[in-house]
């Protein structure tokens, strides 16, 4: 079984796919985390990331495991690294580019053949997994969304403002909603979960509802 999670930088979908995923005993698939694993290869190998036979390059080169929540890159564990806030501006190049999206959605369809797996991104449902059996789309109002980064940020020790990251965070929706490729849309048989107001818990609580009820052909 196939469950999509798509939706805006900040509502929640990494966390949330990957504690739902461990709920069911699913596989979790972490797409976004594969894009900034290329934005991170090609930055340390110092290639320009506007270079796009460059960012091809890297994108074909180098191993990409995920396992849970970490991540590593030719061995080499970037968990921690990938999730900075200058790689999170600077994604949009890997994301923008239909060779490494070319890439990537025949990594993530090899990763779910034969599998269980929760997966979250901007495209899952209506690009990668047209045909999965639950499409959910996680959204919430864009401040709570920034708070929820910028919170993210402060324990990680970036020391970034909040109106950097709303403001960063309305160029990103802007530029995923619009990009040629992979654009951010909501499938038509997606779930739509807004989640202002609340908890992690009762998010994954509400999502797990869904789940279940599809697995019960309800």
């Amino acid at each position: 079984m196939i469950v999509t999670i798509d939706g805006p930088a900040g509502a929640g979908k990494s966390s949330a796919a990957r504690e739902l995923a461990r709920r069911l005993g699913f596989i979790f698939l972490d797409t976004g985390a594969m894009y900034r694993a290329v934005t991170w290869a090609a930055l340390e190998a110092g290639v320009t990331l506007a270079n796009e036979a460059e960012l091809a390059r890297i994108a074909h080169s180098i191993d990409i495991k995920l396992n849970g929540s970490r991540v590593a890159i030719d061995g080499k564990d970037v968990t921690d690294a990938i999730r900075t806030f200058r790689i999170t501006t600077a994604t949009h190049f890997a994301a923008d580019h239909p060779g490494v999206r070319e890439r990537l959605v025949q990594l993530q369809r090899e990763i779910a053949e034969g599998a269980n797996i929760v997966t979250e991104g901007r495209d899952q449902a209506t690009v990668v997994f047209p045909h999965a059996e639950c499409k959910i789309f996680l959204t919430a109002d864009e401040r709570i969304r920034a708070q929820r980064r910028h919170e993210d940020m402060q324990r990680r020790g970036e020391q970034v403002s909040l109106d950097e990251v709303l403001a960063k965070q309305r160029v990103r929706d802007q530029r995923d909603q619009t990009r040629p490729v992979g654009a951010l849309r909501k499938s038509g048989d997606a779930i739509e979960v807004h989640t202002d107001g609340m908890t992690p818990e009762e998010v994954v609580n509400r999502l797990e509802e869904i789940v279940r009820a599809r697995q019960k052909g309800e």
